[in-house]
C-alpha cells in the first residue's frame, strides 16, 4: 500500500509530540513493507524532531517543502506580493531561506495567524490557490498514492481537492486542535470551527488519539460517527529502556515544552511546597523539553522562584532537549508530571515515561485520566493547582513499593496496547476499510 503522509513542519527545537508520532508512524509502516511518504508543509523536516524518529539516511528529509512558510505568509500579509514572479517566490521557498525562517521562530501563538488560519482552512477559495494546486499536481503525476493522511484537522483546507482531483480517499488525525482555535479571538474561534465543520464533510474518516478527544472533536465538527476511530499513538518499546524508578534522591520529573500553558510554575510550584515541608531530603526537580523565545522571560521568573528560596541546587533543566537523550533523563526520575493548565488530547509523554518505568502524576483533565486508567500507571489529582499537585507526589513518594507496582504495571501496558507495531497494523486495517468504501462509492 502506498501511503502519503501530509505534516506540518515546525521551527522549533522543543518536544513535539505531533511530531515524534508522525515520523514513528512511518517508520513503523516502512517496517511493515508499506510505501509511506513524508510530505512536508511550511518548513523542511530537518528543521523539526520529526526526523528524529525516522533513520538518519532517511530520503524523507530531501522531501519538497509545500506552502512555503516564508512566501504564504507574505502573500497573506501583503496583498501585492500575491502576484509575485516565479523566480522571486522560488528563492522564499529555497531550503537556505526556509532553514533561516525555521531558526528564528520563536513562537507558537495563533495571534497575528488569524487570518492565515482562515485562509488555509478556506483551501481553493483562500490566497493559497497556487499552492494547492501544486501540492495536487504532485500527487496525482508523481506520487500516486492509495490514501492520502493529513498529521493535523486545521489543514482541512486540502481535503477536497485532494479527494476529487488525485481520487483518492483522505484521512485526517486529529490532536490537540482546539488548543490553537480557542487561543484566538472568540469571534475568530467561532468563524473557524464553523469552517472546519463544513470542510470536514470532504473527508472520509478522522481518526483520534483519545476517546476523550474524539467525543469532544465530534460535537465541535458534527463528525458523523461512522467516520470517526480512536486510535491512541503507541511507540516501540524495545526504543526504551525499563529502570525501576530511582529514589536515591527522590526526583520529579517534566518532560514537554516548559512553557506556562503545559503548567511548568504549578510543578514549581509544587515543588517548593514540597522541599520546605521538609519530609523528603534530598528531593530534586528535573526538567527537559525545550522551550521557546516566548518561553524565557516564563522560566527565568521560575528559576528566581528556587534560587530565593536557596533549592537552586535541587533545580535543573536539561538544556537542548533532545529526543535521542530520554534514557539518561528517565533513569533519574522516581515520578513524572506535566501538569498542562487544561488538559490534552494525549500527551505522548506519558506513554515514554511508562514506556521507561516511570510512573505519572496528571491532573483529572483531558485525556489524562483515560490513559492513567487505562495503563494503571499513575495517579490524577483536582483541582490543578500546586497544593494538590504537592499532596498528591507526596502520597506516592511515600510508598516506594506502590510506585514500583505502577511502574512495572505502566510498561506491561505499553507494550500490549500502546506498541507503535500493534497500533500500526490497526491503522492499516482502517486505510483497507477506507480504501474499500471509497472504490464502492
Amino acid at each position: 500500500m502506498k501511503i502519503v503522509n501530509i505534516v506540518p513542519g515546525f521551527g522549533g527545537t522543543f518536544y513535539c509530540g505531533n511530531c515524534q508520532r508522525d515520523g514513528a508512524f512511518v517508520k513503523e509502516l516502512r517496517h511493515r513493507g508499506h510505501q509511506a511518504i513524508i510530505l512536508p508543509m511550511y518548513l523542511p523536516l530537518t528543521m523539526n524532531n520529526l526526523t528524529d524518529s525516522l533513520d538518519q539516511t532517511d530520503d524523507t528529509r530531501d522531501a519538497p517543502v509545500f506552502y512555503g512558510a516564508v512566501s504564504i505568509y507574505l502573500k497573506q500579509q501583503f496583498p501585492v506580493m500575491r502576484k509575485m514572479p516565479h523566480w522571486l517566490e522560488n528563492i522564499f521557498n529555497s531550503r537556505p531561506i526556509l532553514k533561516f525562517a525555521a531558526s528564528k521562530a520563536g513562537s507558537t501563538r495563533a495571534q497575528g495567524m488569524e487570518a492565515l488560519t482562515e485562509s488555509m482552512m478556506l483551501g481553493a477559495e483562500g490566497f493559497q490557490r497556487e499552492e494547492l494546486d501544486e501540492l495536487v499536481r504532485f500527487l496525482k503525476d508523481h506520487e500516486k498514492p492509495d490514501i492520502v493522511h493529513v498529521s493535523n484537522a486545521l489543514l482541512l483546507g486540502l481535503a477536497q481537492q485532494i479527494r476529487e482531483e488525485v481520487k483518492v480517499p483522505v484521512i485526517f488525525s486529529l490532536q490537540d486542535e482546539d488548543v490553537w482555535i480557542d487561543a484566538m479571538d472568540l469571534q475568530w474561534q467561532q468563524r473557524m470551527w464553523e469552517l472546519m465543520a463544513l470542510k470536514a464533510r470532504n473527508v472520509d474518516a478522522f481518526v483520534s488519539v483519545s476517546a476523550w478527544f474524539a467525543k469532544k472533536m465530534q460535537e465541535k465538527l458534527d463528525i458523523p460517527a461512522e467516520k470517526l476511530h480512536v486510535i491512541p499513538i503507541g511507540v516501540n518499546p524495545e526504543g526504551y529502556r525499563f529502570n525501576e524508578p530511582s529514589f536515591s534522591p527522590p526526583t520529579i520529573g517534566y518532560l514537554s515544552r516548559i512553557c506556562e500553558d503545559n503548567g511548568f510554575d504549578i510543578l514549581v510550584d509544587a515543588f517548593l511546597i514540597l522541599k520546605e515541608s521538609g519530609r523528603f531530603p534530598g528531593l530534586r526537580l528535573h526538567a527537559t523539553g525545550g522551550y521557546t523565545g516566548d518561553d524565557r522571560a516564563f522560566i527565568h521568573h521560575q528559576e528566581q522562584k528556587i534560587r530565593e528560596r536557596k533549592f537552586k541546587d535541587d533545580f535543573r533543566i536539561f538544556e537542548h532537549y533532545k529526543p535521542g537523550e530520554l534514557t539518561s533523563f528517565f533513569k533519574t526520575l522516581s515520578v513524572m508530571s506535566v501538569p498542562v493548565l487544561k488538559g490534552e488530547a494525549f500527551g505522548l509523554y506519558q506513554i515514554e515515561a511508562l514506556a521507561s518505568g516511570i510512573p505519572l502524576v496528571q491532573p483529572a483533565l483531558g485525556a489524562f485520566p483515560e490513559i492513567i486508567s487505562d495503563t494503571g500507571g499513575g495517579i490524577t489529582y483536582y483541582p490543578n493547582n500546586a497544593e494538590a499537585l504537592a499532596n498528591a507526589i507526596a502520597g506516592i513518594l511515600t510508598d516506594p513499593l506502590r510506585v514500583k507496582t505502577m511502574a512495572r504495571e505502566g510498561r506491561r501496558v505499553v507494550e500490549e496496547k500502546y506498541n507503535a507495531g500493534v497500533l500500526t497494523e490497526k491503522m492499516v486495517g482502517l486505510y483497507r476499510q477506507v480504501i474499500g468504501n471509497f472504490a464502492g462509492n
